[in-house]
């Protein structure tokens, strides 16, 4: 995840963007796995939204409108 978040700052980023951060959720049968990537030398996290509890699987859903992606892909 490292190397996308590198690959976005160098390629995709626009003046005055934050740089961007990594957040990988996993379920497995034995509990959550939730991973962050920072960039190197980073000191402070800025978000668009704070919540401080992990969403559910609907609410994940909506907020990243899968849906609506799905429908693109048939």
């Amino acid at each position: 995840m490292q190397m996308y978040a590198n690959c976005y700052t160098r390629y995709r980023m626009s003046e005055g963007d934050n740089p961007p951060v990594g957040l990988l959720l996993r379920a497995q049968k034995s509990g959550t796995l939730v991973q962050l990537i920072l960039p190197e030398d980073n000191r402070q996290i800025y978000a668009a939204k704070y919540m401080p509890y992990l969403p559910t699987e609907e609410e994940l859903k909506r907020e990243l409108r899968l849906d609506e992606f799905q429908k693109l892909e048939d």
